[in-house]
């Protein structure tokens, strides 16, 4: 099953790649922000979108973004999702 999770746009941490930083319910992860993109790069800092492995697949706007981390923490996957972003977060930060 493919899961998009709401996550916020926090800053730009490679504009020639086009990542971006995404915060999710705490936890960051960088992003690719190319299917986002609309104007500046700096533009999406602050919006919110649907991530999904490693990818801000749609925008979407803060009060859509709420109901569906409620939804999904009612169901319990987020947990299970953030739970895994940290432990590859993990994981790369040991590899580094």
């Amino acid at each position: 099953m493919c899961l998009g999770i709401p996550g916020q746009i926090v800053e730009i941490t490679d504009a020639d790649r086009l990542m971006a930083m995404a915060e999710v319910s705490g936890v960051r992860r960088e992003v690719n922000v190319a299917c986002i993109m609309d104007g500046p790069l700096e533009s999406l800092i602050g919006a919110w979108a649907l991530i999904h492995v490693g990818f801000a697949m749609s925008l979407i706007d803060e009060d859509e973004a709420a109901k569906t981390l409620e939804a999904l923490r009612g169901l319990g996957e987020a947990q299970e999702t953030l739970e895994a972003m940290a432990q590859g977060e993990a994981a790369l930060e040991g590899s580094l």
